[in-house]
């Protein structure tokens, strides 16, 4: 059973700065991509940002230039740095992997349980 496991989130004034992580429970045999995705009251969720295979990343126009996303292989980890939030970022920020988790099973797309960011203004 994969499970993905997201922290970092939490309350932060406007123009300030947090870091989500997210770490696997395993190491994949192959992964298409690694993402962050939101989803506001009312809203749908999106997608803020995520690193494709090879490693070309792909940003909502919104947060380009103040998020970045990374990614750590060797831990499994994908990171979310979020520099100069904005009331409008408050959200449930998850993190998603398209991944095989073996050489032998199909592609799963699996979800985190979600981390709260709150910005004020």
């Amino acid at each position: 059973q994969v499970q993905l496991v997201e922290s970092g989130g939490g309350l932060v004034q406007a123009g300030g700065s947090l870091r989500l992580s997210c770490a696997a429970s395993l190491r994949f045999f192959s992964i298409n991509a690694m993402g962050w995705y939101r989803q506001a009251p009312g809203k749908q969720r999106e997608l803020v940002a995520r690193i494709i295979g090879g490693g070309s990343t792909d940003y909502a126009d919104s947060v380009k230039g103040r998020f970045t996303i990374s990614r750590d292989n060797a831990n499994n980890r994908v990171y979310l740095q979020m520099n100069s939030l904005k009331p409008e970022n408050t959200a449930v920020y998850y993190c998603n992997v398209a991944a095989k988790a073996t050489s032998s099973s199909y592609t799963g797309n699996y979800w985190g349980q979600g981390t709260q960011v709150t910005v004020s203004s």
